[in-house]
């Protein structure tokens, strides 16, 4: 467990740090716009622009790619996670630098409960967007899962840098602070 946990620590602080600097691979200015859109926009606003980002995100450029993400989401949410994994491998196989792929098949490794693979996807998907919100959150609830509480608020306080009305990430930061981290005494 103390080499796991290492090698988790050792990821997280590289992941934090390459957030903090990386420029997404695929930088457009729409997007760009959309997200500085999103951090000033109300509730209503910022969910109608968090669709238009996801739905962005979720363009490979192949008709092929964007094909197996949707069989691999629509597996991972009938809760067939082999099936699941399967598809989203082909599109990280055959589209290595579309980042929603490694996110969309690090959700299907999380919930099939490879906690490993799940956390390795994550960093790569994260390394190719590192405004992906919601992939950050997924290493939040990773991180409160394994007990790095410190590191799980952090990971919650990034998403609503960079969406603030990220619903889940305010809950699970509020859920953070009535049990202590954050606060100082």
């Amino acid at each position: 467990m103390g080499l796991q946990m290492n090698i988790l620590c050792y990821f997280v602080s590289t992941l934090f740090v390459t957030v903090g600097l990386a420029q997404p691979a695929h930088a457009q200015s729409s997007i760009n716009d959309l997200m500085n859109d999103l951090n000033s926009s109300g509730p209503v606003e910022a969910k109608r622009l968090s669709r238009e980002i996801e739905r962005l995100w979720s363009q490979s450029g192949s008709v092929s790619i964007d094909l197996l993400l949707r069989r691999g989401r629509e597996a991972t949410e009938a809760g067939d996670f082999d099936v699941a994994i399967e598809h989203l491998t082909a599109v990280t196989d055959h589209a290595p630098n579309f980042a929603e792929g490694w996110h969309a098949r690090a959700t299907a490794f999380y919930l099939k409960g490879l906690y490993g693979p799940a956390l390795d996807d994550l960093q790569k998907a994260l390394l190719l967007n590192p405004n992906n919100y919601n992939a950050i959150f997924g290493l939040g609830m990773m991180l409160t899962e394994f007990g790095d509480l410190d590191r799980a608020e952090q990971a919650f306080s990034q998403v609503i840098d960079l969406n603030p009305n990220h619903e889940n990430a305010s809950n699970a930061l509020e859920r953070l602070t009535m049990d202590g981290i954050g606060r100082e005494l």
